[in-house]
């Protein structure tokens, strides 16, 4: 029942219960550049593996469910950091034509690792076997959110069942989905203001978002609040683009390179500027969808040879270096559920120029620059400014700056698990 806002605490003289970690996220992204929340779960799965107590694996495959051990669990998190490769494809993956062949490796080494099989008609008789009454299960991937999971969740073990939801933009934004993902969506937050006894919100913006979308159809679970951590890579340098000139001032865009991340602003701004004046501009990211336009406005700039540069593929420690060296990062975005992209440049002592968005004031304070998306001129201004104070510093890497402390995985665990 909803409105018992410490139902989920264990006392102290108990023993933990078992968890059961969702991971059909990590699983279908299994090849791919980690988004924020395929790192956000794979923090989940690292702590959970950190601590005591009895752990246990849940993802949903082509054929069915596959449960994990904690062994099983230690040898999909190798794979998902890519300690170890994955393994080939066995007879069952090679015979779908829905996966790519990452994820036809990947779904063979989970199916390998797990302790329990099953077909869907018989998840309640595969974790009744191996998980006690009362079991925790988490889910923070968005994925694997389904009727069938939440529905024999509670019949099966009386579990307790905690969701993060991430942000509600497919239903506050939806002119910036892919096609088909709204309803979904939608259906998808019904079922948890259904079936979930804690929602884990990232920010108290989204907090305030889910209770606005659920409440008009019922009671609302308990939401707890608890910002995610921020790990900033040791800094790595990279083989930049041909035609950068390290001699001049650069701003750093991070993040995928879709219409809600707002990349045409920046281009509008760099249009307008005279190419031989203009600080140079680093578009790190991954093509999204729906933003052909953008595509080949990058290309037209990659055909000049510079200032605009698109970069993919770079590790964490590259991105972190270029931050570090940058005159700031920018970040034009439409709309964010949380924004990592600004907390770790302000954590390597990088300056940042942000949309004007509720959750980046409640983040980041008076550590940012904000800027409104429908003022270009504003932008334009501090940008030139950020690029004067760079080229004066002779390219100082922001050594003497007061450093940013952003929010840890420690504190967000601690808050989390004394609830669930």
């Amino acid at each position: 029942m909803h409105g018992a806002g410490t139902k989920l605490a264990i006392p102290t003289n108990n023993p933990a219960p078992a968890r059961l970690l969702d991971v059909t996220r990590l699983l279908r992204r299994a090849g791919r550049v980690a988004t924020g929340i395929d790192r956000v779960e794979a923090a989940y799965l690292d702590h959970l593996l950190r601590d005591e107590g009895p752990l246990f694996g849940l993802a949903r495959t082509t054929l069915g469910y596959v449960l994990l051990d904690r062994a099983g669990l230690e040898g999909f998190r190798a794979r998902v950091a890519g300690e170890i490769p994955w393994g080939p494809p066995d007879m069952l993956s090679r015979a779908s034509r829905r996966l790519n062949p990452d994820q036809k490796r990947a779904q063979a080494d989970i199916r390998r690792l797990s302790i329990r099989r099953c077909l869907p008609q018989r998840l309640g008789r595969m974790l009744a076997r191996d998980l006690p009454e009362g079991s925790h299960y988490f889910n923070i991937g968005h994925s694997n959110l389904t009727d069938r999971v939440l529905f024999t969740l509670k019949q099966s073990l009386n579990a307790q069942i905690v969701v993060m939801i991430h942000d509600t933009i497919p239903l506050d934004f939806p002119q910036y989905q892919r096609a088909g993902t709204v309803v979904p969506f939608r259906r998808m937050l019904e079922r948890v203001r259904r079936q979930a006894d804690l929602i884990l919100c990232n920010s108290e913006q989204t907090r305030a978002d889910v209770t606005r979308h659920m409440a008009p159809q019922g009671a609302v679970p308990d939401c707890l609040v608890a910002p995610l951590g921020v790990e900033i890579a040791e800094p790595e340098p990279m083989q930049m683009p041909e035609g950068f000139d390290p001699a001049r001032a650069y701003f750093v865009a991070l993040g995928t390179i879709e219409p809600r991340k707002n990349h045409a602003l920046l281009l509008d701004i760099w249009d307008g500027l005279a190419q031989e004046d203009a600080p140079q501009l680093l578009i790190c990211g991954n093509r999204g969808w729906n933003n052909d336009a953008v595509f080949a406005r990058l290309e037209d700039w990659a055909a000049r040879n510079g200032p605009v540069f698109e970069i993919s593929g770079a590790s964490d420690g590259q991105l972190a270096g270029l931050l570090q060296g940058s005159a700031g990062l920018l970040f034009p975005s439409h709309a964010e559920g949380y924004g990592l992209p600004p907390l770790e440049a302000l954590a390597l002592g990088a300056p940042v120029v942000c949309s004007d968005l509720p959750v980046c004031r409640e983040l980041l304070g008076e550590n940012a620059i904000y800027a409104d998306v429908n003022d270009r001129y504003s932008w334009q201004r501090q940008i030139k400014s950020l690029a004067e104070s760079w080229q004066a510093d002779s390219r100082a890497s922001h050594s003497g700056m007061a450093r940013f402390v952003p929010p840890c995985w420690e504190t967000h665990f601690n808050v989390v698990f004394k609830l669930a």
